[in-house]
């Protein structure tokens, strides 16, 4: 059927009779501009569309991309304030059920705490003098070196050197002084006491355990799985003799190094301890704790980790000057 003008004339036709087809077939009450209005309303919608598609998107991106490794991440403590005890208790692992037990000290009650004060300003820049000039008669040729006052490991290079046997053979024993292992103890015995008071152990029954050690980390890249710290672990897999571990930090997070955090690798959210100087942080050594240190970005990061075992097999003596 064809389609009539609006007078009533047949349009336009091919030799066959039938519209031309250069025009366009309209409906009775359509116009160009009408379909034109359509064919922009239309194409305006998809692009909104693909807009608000593409900004959805971009915003998902910098939100997974804000997380990054750290998706979750959670601030226990921060480098700015002080606090004079915050605790957090977390469940036991079940690992200890394979585990020897010690009545009385094996730990029935696991969690995390952080203490500012229990080491002064003071006592914490003596130690951070100790370990530099321990340090500097070694280093690790990566960015993590340790200090161990008991047996006198010492990073060199690629491996250890026994500190006090060099010593002996170079006949200097002017690096430490009584006054230096006399700090070292005290600190010692009163970390030990704080985390037997806050888990109820009796603090005869916790030994202070291998390896304690000052630890200097770097920018350095990794020369050895020594000197890769980053990797999250836990710490009773790591060492075995370990029940309770503590760290006490000797520099300052965001002025001393940037980078460098402890962190606890939880299932909802990681949750970091941020280095201050005479910050002690201690916590139960078994899976409840998974953790790792951050790679430090700039500076140098200083502390000391202080470990105890309730089996008395693996007590170590409290270091002292050789003579």
């Amino acid at each position: 059927m064809s389609v009539r003008s609006r007078r009533g004339k047949r349009g336009p036709q091919d030799k066959n009779g039938a519209p031309e087809k250069s025009e366009p077939v309209l409906q009775k009450g359509h116009s160009h501009e009408k379909d034109l209005q359509r064919v922009q309303e239309v194409t305006t919608k998809r692009i909104l569309l693909r807009v608000t598609f593409i900004v959805l998107t971009l915003g998902i991106v910098a939100l997974l991309s804000g997380r990054g490794d750290q998706s979750g991440l959670t601030t226990f403590v921060k480098q700015d304030e002080t606090v004079q005890k915050r605790i957090l208790d977390v469940p036991c692992s079940k690992d200890y059920k394979k585990y020897e037990h010690f009545e009385g000290c094996t730990p029935r009650r696991c969690g995390r705490g952080v203490m500012d004060g229990l080491v002064t300003q003071n006592e914490a820049a003596q130690l951070l003098r100790i370990a530099k000039r321990g340090l500097a008669l070694g280093g690790s040729n990566g960015g993590a070196s340790i200090l161990d006052l008991h047996s006198g490991a010492l990073s060199k290079g690629d491996s250890f050197i026994n500190l006090y046997q060099m010593m002996k053979s170079n006949k200097d024993r002017s690096v430490f002084s009584e006054d230096d292992f006399s700090l070292y103890r005290r600190v010692k015995n009163r970390i030990r006491s704080a985390i037997a008071e806050e888990f109820g152990i009796q603090q005869d029954r916790l030994h202070l355990t291998h390896p304690t050690f000052f630890s200097r980390m770097t920018t350095r890249a990794a020369k050895t799985v020594h000197d890769e710290y980053w990797h999250p672990h836990i710490d009773k897999e790591t060492y075995g003799s370990f029940d309770y571990t503590s760290l006490l930090y000797l520099t300052d997070y965001s002025r001393d190094f940037t980078g460098g955090r402890f962190v606890f690798v939880d299932k909802e959210a990681n949750s970091t301890v941020e280095p201050r100087t005479g910050r002690v942080s201690f916590f139960t050594s078994g899976s409840e704790n998974l953790h790792f240190v951050e790679k430090v970005a700039s500076g140098t990061r200083f502390a000391i980790t202080v470990s105890f075992s309730c089996d008395p097999k693996h007590a170590i003596a409290d270091p002292h000057l050789k003579s």
